[in-house]
């Protein structure tokens, strides 16, 4: 007798079994029954909403055939395949699910076309971007936003895989990546000698005199709201899925909670929860007077010396990798290319004093928390996947999104850091695309790793199996159901913050 599917409604659990003739043939059963087992004979299952009753075995079974149990898991869910470990006898027991590796980059008809593109915004504003999968017409398109000091290299793995089944664009900030001015925001001194202003020592930004066209530029995050506004009016021309890490997920939910209208849905990838230090104007007049530059060019001269000290410092080759070290919890994670990326960017003559810009912008007229309940008033659909090992951006922040969006489905994924699309690019890419149908189907679609749609309302883990460069590789998802209890996010909350010792501003 073998046990060909589980799942669990409030009350109690449904198994689906088979009889067979010999206990060892697993492939031929001969009766298949359901069966109702209740609330106290089964595994993990929530009989009311703050309670849960586990035991340690299914009484009746003699063994588990795990390869019949490795077949589909749901024909809704993306080539996911569900599989056992251990399941009986054990209460720690998580099932196994198969995802898709990535395609096979030695051969060409199995990844998606990458075109780098550039769109100008405005006069002298050229905005780099990559896009792949145009010829998906009749699918969902996806534009991903980068973080703080990366561009749209970052999703190289997502535009390769995805783009072979949807349109997808990934673009970089102005000021960052591959959209730093092509020419000096100022006028230069006539104090700096011929080295200083021409060659490969040149420095821009640090003139006595804005020209015409930068009199008015501040990297700020209210520039780059517009920046994505205009980009999805322009050039993509209807609304999309955005899916942002870090700094792009603040960016992406800002312009959900302005326009809704032109996003289907929001994923965050570990978003940042706040930017910028500065009171915004239009939110805080008087106090932003008392601050008399805000990120505009030219720079003043302490601000220029204190950038050149910074930036001698953190452009380092060494400052990269250590920082590269940080945010990836997997260190055979392979990152020479982003590395390379960065570092390429930070010799860009423009690029220190874009840096000082960014820091010294003043704050966007939503904070996040104001963002996130914009999305939620305007029914923009949310998704969290984040990286549990992440140093900056805690799981204690992606509990604060699921307290304040509880109907927003949170994958927490782990071993992974603080940037999940790059180091476990397999389960990003597999759990967005089931999201996304989910989404597209209205809700008749389950979302990944759940059994039915009604499952939402529950906590679920995963063990997520993958195969990289001939090895297999496994991460932990915890998905954190709608129906916690106050008690459970309280305790979360508690337990987030004394593991990790962060308090919340």
């Amino acid at each position: 007798m073998e046990v060909h599917s589980c799942y669990s409604t409030t009350y109690y659990c449904i198994v689906n079994v088979s009889k067979c003739l010999i206990s060892n043939q697993a492939k031929f059963p001969i009766v298949k029954e359901r069966r109702l087992y209740s609330g106290l004979d089964v595994y993990s299952i929530k009989k009311k909403r703050t309670q849960r009753l586990t035991i340690t075995a299914l009484k009746g079974f003699d063994s588990v055939d795990s390869s019949l149990l490795s077949e589909s898991y749901n024909s809704d869910i993306i080539d996911g395949k569900v599989g056992t470990q251990d399941v009986i006898g054990s209460a720690k027991s998580v099932p196994k699910v198969i995802v898709p590796s990535l395609p096979d980059e030695t051969k060409a008809d199995s990844v998606a076309v990458v075109d780098s593109c550039l769109w100008e915004w405005k006069p002298k504003l050229k905005v780099h971007y990559e896009k792949s999968g145009c010829q998906n017409v009749n699918s969902a398109p996806i534009l991903f936003l980068p973080g703080f000091g990366v561009g749209s290299f970052h999703y190289e793995k997502q535009l390769k895989d995805l783009g072979c089944d949807h349109r997808i664009w990934a673009l970089d900030f102005l000021g960052q990546g591959k959209s730093l001015p092509c020419e000096d925001p100022t006028l230069q001194s006539k104090r700096l000698d011929e080295s200083e202003r021409d060659g490969n020592n040149a420095v821009w930004g640090f003139g006595d005199e804005a020209e015409p066209w930068a009199k008015e530029l501040v990297y700020s995050v209210d520039l780059w709201r517009d920046q994505v506004r205009y980009f999805i009016e322009e050039v993509i021309k209807e609304p999309v899925y955005i899916v942002g890490n870090s700094l792009g997920g603040y960016v992406a939910l800002y312009l959900a909670a302005y326009y809704p209208q032109l996003v289907k849905g929001v994923t965050l990838l570990n978003a940042t929860p706040f930017w910028g230090f500065l009171p915004n104007p239009v939110r805080s007049p008087r106090l932003s007077r008392l601050f008399p530059w805000a990120g505009t060019f030219p720079l003043p001269d302490t601000i220029r010396k204190l950038t050149e000290l910074v930036w001698q410092k953190i452009s380092a080759p060494e400052s990269i990798a250590e920082v590269l070290k940080q945010v990836y919890a997997d260190h055979t994670t392979k990152v020479d290319k982003v590395f390379s990326s960065i570092l390429e960017v930070t010799e860009h003559p423009a690029a220190a004093a874009s840096l000082a810009s960014i820091l010294f912008a003043p704050r966007g007229q939503l904070s996040f928390k104001e963002a996130l309940t914009g999305c939620r008033m305007n029914n923009v659909p949310v998704c969290l996947m984040y990286g549990k090992e992440d140093p900056w951006v805690m799981p204690f922040w992606a509990l604060q999104v699921k307290r304040q969006l509880p109907e927003a489905p949170y994958y927490q994924i782990s071993p992974a850091g603080h940037c999940p699309h790059d180091e476990v690019p397999e389960i990003v890419n597999f759990l967005l695309r089931g999201w996304i149908k989910n989404i597209e189907s209205h809700s008749s679609v389950a979302l990944p790793l759940l059994d039915s749609p009604e499952s939402i309302e529950y906590d679920i883990v995963r063990d997520l199996e993958f195969v990289r460069q001939g090895m297999k590789k496994s991460v932990r998802v915890q998905f954190y159901g709608s129906m916690t209890s106050q008690w459970e996010k309280l305790g979360m909350f508690l337990k987030s913050r004394f593991q990790y010792g962060v308090y919340s501003p």
